[in-house]
């Protein structure tokens, strides 16, 4: 979940290394550090500090001199956010610099064979221990000593080593977190996310698991930890550094949340078949034939992508009709879940990287069974590692709280859901009514964005609630469930949500004046279901806010949506709720980027 980013090339590398750093912060901001070397004079130098990458560049001193160099921005995990556990880590001569993203397993072990050995930690971090294991490996390579310690560590690593005595080179090695290349003009770069990358070059290599690299100002190569060389052909980013930019909004979750309209329209362009009442999804390597033979749907995620996930199933029952269901890929992979030749199972995962979701398609790929990527990282690992998939085209998200990804991926679950419906046993008539409605849907967006002022309005009322309960019935449930989510990670209010057929089970008994409920009230065959649920929380002298088609009677405020086909409803329900978790963290200023404690690739179990 940290960021990582490395150059070696003619040009003065702490500007480079500084601005890389910026640019990946939402991958993590407890602590930052930089280590600079020069082929000219083969020391290391090296500044760090607690806090954000501001905090690190006002320590950098005005000669700080170099040409090669390596970075890390950090989300801590062994050790508190302090200078000394800030990355790189030197070993004690000061001759190693290591910057890792992951986490080593057995690094308590490790360390306490060094202590034996007479090694003197300065740091509380897993990463320490990569250090001395390189500086004291007898082989006479750099890239043998990194080869001989990642063979000892267990657990997932994104790494890069700087050595003194090999000034002319930097050696990267990914197990598990994403080490990705950029291809230069006689520079080369490293970084674990390309948004670092895209400002200098779009050629870039990724790297996989298991794989290492060696780079030179004007070369490198790749190869497995066992030695063996691989064949890495750059490929050709879309995105560009304008991308990353915030366009004149003042933080970048508000940026994202007025893409959606025109992400919507991108992740539908050139994919509906208007002669068939269907969509073109060549990408998911998957015929007719093998599509009528799927028996159920497996959708697996973390988070936001979990609740897309949920809504995806609810439109594959509904369209396809074949059972479908959703579930935290972090649960999946440790319940010795029973894997059926018949279940396409569905990776979601906003970065491609997140390890849960990783591992949990290795895992399934390991017993045989089929397994299909929704991403929107071209070339990421879950793309790499399924046998097919869909790109959402969502463009970069740098907030760490996710909008426009989960909007997207909502949209391609509808795309999903046409395709296999249309293979089966769907209608003409309701794949037709589906196109339509999605291509609705960008309009429709952006009608709902034009009512900000109304509901920052409202978030300012209710910014002060200690607590929230969101509610919603079958197709609004798992809206109700992203936009809890949403409230949560930006605002720091505390809120759950419940299907609105369980409030009487015991929710209910938290309802009072001081307790808000936020209502999804779509207008379906659900409606009068609903209504009744705004009846029991008033009489109990509960707030209500509702989202809906139409003015609640019983809701205290009334958010109206524009109403699309019932399927697709739940795509736009959720928008006006980023909104209002945006201005409820504005009214009580919270770093709305950044939020405490979270990183926006979670690259870590």
């Amino acid at each position: 979940m940290c960021g990582i980013v490395g150059y070696i090339g003619r040009r003065e590398v702490a500007p480079l290394l500084l601005e890389g750093l910026q640019r990946l912060e939402y991958r993590g901001y407890d602590s930052a550090g930089i280590a600079v070397t020069s082929p000219k004079t083969g020391t290391l130098k090296m500044v760090k500090a607690k806090g954000r990458v501001r905090d690190l560049e006002a320590k950098v001193p005005a000669r700080f001199k170099g040409t090669t160099g390596i970075a890390h921005t950090r989300w801590a995990t062994h050790g508190a956010p302090s200078d000394v556990n800030a990355h790189p880590h030197l070993d004690a001569e000061g001759k190693v610099a290591v910057v890792h993203n992951g986490i080593i397993d057995n690094a308590a072990d490790l360390r306490r064979k060094l202590e034996a050995d007479g090694v003197e930690f300065l740091s509380e971090t897993d990463t320490e221990v990569l250090t001395h294991l390189i500086a004291r490996s007898s082989a006479e390579k750099l890239e043998d000593k990194v080869r001989e310690t990642v063979r000892l560590i267990e657990g997932t690593y994104g790494i890069a080593v700087l050595h003194a005595d090999f000034p002319d080179r930097i050696v990267v090695a990914r197990n598990g977190s994403p080490v990705v290349l950029g291809i230069g003009e006689k520079e080369m770069f490293v970084a674990s996310d390309i948004a670092a990358l895209v400002a200098h070059t779009r050629q870039i290599v990724t790297l996989d698991d298991g794989e290492m690299a060696t780079l030179k100002a004007d070369d490198f190569r790749t190869y497995t930890t066992e030695g063996t060389r691989t064949t890495a052909e750059p490929t050709t980013v879309e995105w560009e550094a304008a991308s990353y930019d915030m366009g004149g909004h003042d933080t970048y979750m508000h940026k994202e949340i007025h893409e959606q309209a025109e992400a919507v329209d991108r992740v539908l362009r050139g994919r509906i078949d208007d002669r068939f009442s269907t969509v073109h999804l060549g990408g998911l390597n998957l015929d007719a034939r093998e599509a009528r033979r799927i028996r159920r749907v497996k959708i697996l995620g973390c988070g936001t992508s979990y609740h897309a996930g949920m809504i995806g199933a609810q439109m594959i029952e509904e369209l396809a009709r074949i059972p479908a269901d959703a579930e935290p890929a972090s649960e999946f992979r440790y319940r010795n879940a029973v894997v059926d030749p018949d279940t396409l199972y569905v990776a979601v995962s906003q970065s491609g990287e997140t390890y849960d979701v990783l591992a949990a398609v290795q895992e399934l790929k390991r017993k045989g069974a089929r397994v299909l990527g929704v991403v929107n990282v071209v070339g990421s690992a879950i793309a790499r590692e399924a046998d097919g998939g869909v790109y959402v085209h969502a463009g970069p998200e740098v907030c760490v709280v996710s909008t426009k990804c989960f909007t997207n991926t909502t949209v391609a679950f509808a795309l999903l859901a046409l395709h296999l419906g249309r293979t089966r046993d769907l209608s003409v008539r309701d794949g037709k009514r589906i196109i339509e409605g999605l291509r609705r849907l960008p309009a429709q967006i952006a009608e709902m964005l034009e009512q900000e002022e109304e509901i920052k309005k409202l978030a300012l009322e209710y910014a002060e609630a200690r607590s929230m309960l969101f509610i919603g019935r079958v197709r609004g449930y798992p809206v109700a469930r992203e936009a809890s989510l949403k409230l949560k990670e930006v605002s720091y209010i505390h809120a759950e949500a419940y299907p609105a057929s369980e409030l009487k089970h015991g929710p209910l008994a938290l309802i009072e004046p001081a307790m808000p409920t936020v209502a999804i009230v779509p207008d379906d065959d659900l409606l009068e279901k609903n209504r009744a649920a705004l009846e029991e929380i008033k009489a109990r002298s509960g707030r209500i806010v509702a989202v809906a088609h139409q003015e609640q009677e019983k809701a205290d405020h009334t958010i109206v949506v524009p109403k699309n086909e019932d399927e697709l409803d739940p795509i736009l329900m959720g928008i006006p709720l980023q909104l209002l978790a945006y201005h409820t963290a504005l009214a009580l200023g919270r770093d709305i980027d950044k939020p405490r404690n979270l990183a926006k690739s979670v690259t870590v179990e």
